[in-house]
């Protein structure tokens, strides 16, 4: 089964939209934000190049981890996987 974080800042709507809808579906994500987690905002720099957020980390069963940009498109991936 896949795992899953969010790269999210406190401050950002996008991420407040995401957020409500993984507690509408009841998906267990941890949560990372960039604003206090100097090692999450390098992890996602350092994968993405850049650091926008939300952004989803997906780690699969084998380790590899993919990374899914915009809060439309990481509520519709959410929706799927539920």
């Amino acid at each position: 089964m896949a795992q899953f974080s969010l790269y999210r800042t406190s401050w950002c709507g996008f991420c407040a939209r995401v957020e409500r809808r993984i507690a509408d579906l009841g998906i267990e994500v941890e949560l990372r934000d960039i604003d206090t987690d100097v090692d999450a905002r390098h992890d996602l720099q350092e994968a993405t190049g850049r650091e926008t957020v939300p952004c989803l980390r997906v780690d699969d069963s084998t380790g590899a981890a993919s990374w899914l940009h915009e809060s439309a498109a990481i509520i519709e991936f959410l929706e799927e996987s539920a």
